[in-house]
């Protein structure tokens, strides 16, 4: 490998602090991963699985208290607080200094320092940025391997594009959740990240990069990196419309960007990405997205035949398994997976597991990281250097009896108001309790790297930017509206293309939609119901306004608006005052 000298004297820099044994920059080569794999099944790291029915696949157990992203440990590291705002932790890089820096001194000590170059974004793109990952984690370099484009091609396009690279130093640590942080310095475009071995807080180029960094690097260069996946619709006159959609974790994001579509053969759905967008201008005006990443790193539970047949397909070979469950014949397992558990389970830990505690075998936010290209669905337009022009976005989370099942923004800036005043139920993903409703602004509460009031003046400004017709139109879904009897009411999953199929025709400007006061609606039969079996009533419901409730959902907004002080732009106070208007004059 060709190493610049500018990335030698850095590596060489953090190795004198953490102390390694040795040092290896990592190429991604096959035979290097069937050395890092081999060692890792030695030393008990990986288990790997039954070679007949999941070749090149293996599991990996982490600690108890490293199981998830740890948003409490998470920090922007600027001069002010105020440029991180109210939902971010904030740390000034002076005490990232005193109280960080020193836990990586000998950090390394008896472990091997792994370099790995790392690229995110199609190969040949100008949208494509560079990461360096230092860890001492080969399990991390594994699934680095699955993620990204790792090795030599990331080397290539600092040559050809230029602009740098991110830096990312992460080390296992004591793995103990009193000396666990994970630090981003947007200036510096640099992340520290010590004490924890899970993947969204040691596969740096994933939320810490491609989210957190690169939300602040879009801010400054024009651009926007987002919590989306990006999917296609194609119809049965090969035309083929482009969709992304932001929702929080675990709320079905992968399930929808790899979706088999009901509705027999008139479309079929393509996956370009499961997880983060990035989206620029192009020529044309319009907003065109590529996936930075190269991989699915998915929640498993709840991922089966009838949820995700295309998931199932992606994870059969050459994937990681983390914190599932495994069977007595060497398979992975999960809830979800089948009906019924199978007997003489080992759980999550590595214990037998018992189905009458009331525990689940697999951990809630047990994952598989998959490559992408082993998708069924897997978009041609995957690694196009020009990205994909996207039509529509859409904003999505879990409201069990408030938002209706789909709407659509008036203008631009309404939809950066709906998007922005986004709420979501909690999931495992996250560290925190689960079922608590809290604001989630374009599901990147947790991944905005700069104020959230800045980041929605961004939005607003990057709409400015060229002609309404060019735009995306922007909507707003709920799959998880429930019943009184506390059921979805809505069927999801490959039955969601009947929505999109909605919102394709209002994109074509065909679709019929009624005003409302929260925004426009599907007028009563323009979702395509044709050999669905709902219950009756179940469409009205799903469909239906809450007048008071909104009254009250629009007051918690207001003081979810209000804390960001002067950095919320004014535009999105008068979305709001316009909409508690309308909602003041509706009849309950």
């Amino acid at each position: 490998m060709n190493i610049p000298s500018t990335l030698q004297s850095w590596v060489e820099e953090v190795a004198q602090y953490t102390k390694p044994d040795r040092v290896v920059y990592c190429d991604g080569s096959e035979a290097e991963n069937a050395r890092l794999l081999s060692e890792m099944t030695v030393s008990g790291v990986l288990h790997p699985l039954r070679s007949e029915t999941y070749p090149g696949c293996y599991l990996h157990r982490s600690h108890p208290s490293d199981v998830a992203r740890t948003e409490h440990l998470t920090f922007i590291c600027t001069d002010a607080a105020e440029e991180v705002g109210p939902t971010n932790n904030w740390m000034s890089p002076q005490e990232a200094q005193r109280r960080v820096w020193p836990l990586f001194e000998s950090c390394m000590t008896g472990r091997t320092l792994y370099v790995i170059p790392y690229l995110m974004g199609p190969v040949g793109s100008p949208m494509s940025k560079v990461g360096i990952e230092i860890t001492d984690s080969p399990y991390v370099v594994v699934n680095m391997r699955i993620m990204t484009r790792m090795g030599q091609v990331a080397l290539d396009h600092l040559t050809q594009f230029g602009g740098g690279f991110v830096k990312g130093l992460h080390s296992l640590g004591d793995l103990s959740p009193d000396r666990r942080f994970i630090c981003h310095f947007p200036k510096q475009r640099e992340i520290w990240s010590i004490g924890s071995g899970y993947g969204g807080n040691a596969l740096l180029g994933k939320k810490c990069f491609a989210l957190r960094l690169a939300s602040a690097m879009g801010r400054d260069e024009g651009w926007l990196a987002e919590h989306m996946l990006i999917l296609g619709v194609e119809d049965k006159r090969g035309q083929t419309t482009y969709i992304a959609a932001a929702f929080p974790s675990a709320c079905g994001k992968t399930n929808l960007a790899m979706m088999v579509p009901a509705l027999g053969d008139e479309f079929k759905v393509t996956t370009v990405g499961d997880d983060i967008c990035w989206m620029h201008f192009g020529p044309d005006g319009r907003l065109w997205a590529i996936n930075p990443e190269a991989g699915f790193f998915g929640v498993a539970p709840g991922t089966g035949k009838r949820t995700n047949s295309n998931a199932l397909a992606s994870l059969r070979k050459n994937s990681i398994f983390t914190n599932v469950a495994l069977t007595p014949d060497n398979e992975p397992w999960w809830e979800g997976l089948s009906p019924q558990a199978p007997a003489g389970l080992i759980d999550w830990q590595g214990r037998p597991f018992d189905p009458t505690s009331g525990d689940k075998a697999a951990h809630p936010n047990s994952r598989f990281t998959a490559p992408a290209k082993q998708c069924p669905s897997a978009s041609p337009m995957m690694d196009a250097p020009q990205g994909v022009p996207i039509s529509a976005i859409v904003f999505g989370g879990r409201r069990a009896k408030l938002a209706p099942l789909v709407m659509e923004a008036r203008s631009w800036q309404h939809g950066v108001y709906l998007g922005a005043t986004m709420a979501s139920e909690t999931t495992a993903a996250a560290v925190g309790q689960v079922g608590v409703v809290r604001n989630d602004p374009l599901a990147m509460l947790p991944f905005c790297g700069y104020n959230m009031g800045d980041y929605f003046a961004h939005w607003l400004q990057l709409g400015a930017r060229t002609t309404t017709d060019k735009l995306p139109k922007l909507f707003q879904v709920n799959w998880f509206r429930t019943g009184d009897d506390g059921k979805f009411l809505w069927p999801g999953y490959g039955d969601n293309i009947r929505v999109l199929k909605w919102i394709i025709e209002r994109v074509r400007g065909e679709g019929a939609a009624v005003e409302s006061p929260i925004g426009l609606l599907p007028s009563p039969s323009a979702i395509d119901t044709s050999g669905l079996s709902l219950p009756a009533g179940a469409m009205e419901q799903l469909l239906s306004i809450d007048v008071a409730a909104w009254r009250q959902e629009a007051e918690r907004n207001a003081q979810f608006l209000a804390k960001f002080g002067s950095h919320m732009p004014q535009a999105l106070l008068d979305e709001h005052r316009q909409l508690s208007e309308r909602l003041s004059a509706a009849t309950v």
